[in-house]
């Protein structure tokens, strides 16, 4: 309540506290009734002032719980999405980091597997040369043998295969 119904309500209070005892009857007293009556009519004058007043309080009280709860929901709503958010983006990230790993495991598999293809590749490459110059150096020996022979050379010493590595031939004939 304000200030003026308080005030008017401790002048009534002090009007009975200060009035003369009846005789015979100690809790009732004597007071002047129109100033009582006067005082009373301020007061009821005053209420509707004082509880507008008052209900304005209460709604703008109520107003601003309001908005606080509103505020409030829209923080949390938000905080909700962000939180949501990171946990996407967090979702999002394990799911590449985890595509990655199978990536460079397959990718790790793949240059194993082409490297050992590779080796046996060239492996075999290099076995069918051999082969291949094996089979030539004896057709070379047995075509130089025949040939000599043909030749009538054959009384020559004949030379180790470790001479015909050297890339040199020598070829004799007599004519």
């Amino acid at each position: 309540m304000g200030s003026r119904v308080q005030e008017l309500l401790e002048m009534l209070y002090a009007m009975i506290n200060e009035a003369w005892g009846i005789p015979l009857g100690a809790e009732k007293c004597v007071i002047e009734r129109d100033k009582a009556l006067d005082l009373i009519d301020e007061i009821k004058a005053q209420f509707p002032n004082e509880l507008a007043e008052a209900k304005r309080l209460v709604d703008a009280r109520a107003e601003f719980i309001n908005s606080a709860k509103k505020e409030a929901e829209v923080i949390r709503k938000t905080a909700e999405d962000r939180a949501r958010q990171l946990v996407e983006e967090q979702e999002v990230i394990r799911a590449a980091k985890a595509r990655s790993n199978e990536i460079m495991t397959n990718a790790e598999t793949s240059a194993g597997e082409l490297k050992r293809a590779a080796n046996e590749y060239v492996d075999d490459a290099m076995r069918r040369t051999e082969d291949a110059l094996s089979a030539a150096l004896d057709e070379m020996r047995q075509t130089r043998s025949r040939f000599r022979s043909a030749a009538g050379t054959t009384g020559r010493a004949q030379r180790s295969p470790r001479e015909y590595d050297t890339g040199r031939i020598d070829i004799e004939m007599d004519n």
